[in-house]
């Protein structure tokens, strides 16, 4: 698996990935999506996000602020997207913190046929119904075996499952990787989770096979932010978030070597 391959075919393909996601983060992401070269458009009005979907390369739906319009605009979406075979990445950013954001993700995949689940365990955990530790939106220190939840929770919900953290584990019916690029300063920069998920919609809209394009969009993504975290090391969480859109744009090919990727 050549994660270099696929940054090429973003950049020579430019996909456009529709997001439906959360204010927090909407100007982060399409800057991050511009960065490793894909096309970004945020689309909310249930009036034209099925249109919008049907165009894409990819829907990533992403309930960090959401509301009852905005699920309802995320299905309408995601239905459309099925028809086109357009794949989704749903994002259950806060999923186990509330019952409404439990229920809601739940409804997603009850209604849409979502091609890539990401989130951290406890969001992954509760979507499923396993019981995990959660704090707001961040996960709790006590939980279980990540491998074996995802697993599991592929298995479950048939489709690839993207659990992120010290080490991420991505898994589907056809296997089990983990990717242990990153660095700790991520989690100081609000929505580079959210990003990820953006960015895995990127790769998946040029590769057919989701856990392919899920393990080099991590090994991708956690390889600028080690890169950025270098350059910045003697700054903030502020540098190191502008200096990560630049580490985005210039990944190259001796860069292959830095990923560290394990088929467990």
């Amino acid at each position: 698996m050549r994660m270099y391959d696929l940054v090429q075919k973003v950049r020579e393909e430019n996909p456009l990935v529709h997001n439906i996601t959360n204010v927090v983060v909407t100007n982060f992401t399409a800057n991050g999506l511009l960065a490793i070269g894909a096309s970004p458009v945020m689309a909310y009005a249930k009036e034209e996000v099925g249109d919008m979907a049907k165009l894409a390369g990819a829907l990533v739906l992403n309930i960090g602020t959401l509301s009852r319009d905005i699920i309802d605009s995320m299905i309408i979406a995601g239905k459309a997207a099925n028809e086109k075979e357009v794949p989704v990445i749903l994002d259950p950013v806060g999923a186990g913190a509330t019952l409404f954001r439990t229920e809601m993700a739940r409804e997603i995949l009850n209604e849409v046929n979502v091609s890539i689940l990401r989130g951290n365990a406890a969001e992954v955990a509760h979507v499923a119904g396993e019981q995990w530790a959660i704090k707001g939106v961040d996960v709790g220190s006590d939980g279980g075996d990540t491998v074996e939840l995802a697993q599991k929770v592929a298995a479950q919900l048939d489709c690839t499952v993207v659990i992120t953290g010290k080490i991420d584990i991505i898994s589907n019916r056809q296997g089990t990787y983990s990717v242990a690029n990153g660095h700790p300063i991520l989690t100081k920069v609000t929505g580079t989770g959210c990003l990820l998920s953006s960015v895995i919609g990127a790769f998946a809209a040029i590769e057919k096979d989701p856990l392919k394009a899920a393990v080099s969009a991590a090994a991708v993504y956690g390889i600028a932010a080690e890169k950025a975290a270098r350059v910045t090391s003697e700054k903030g969480p502020g540098s190191f978030q502008i200096e990560f859109i630049d580490q985005l744009s210039s990944i190259r090919e001796e860069d292959e070597a830095l990923a560290n990727i394990e088929r467990i």
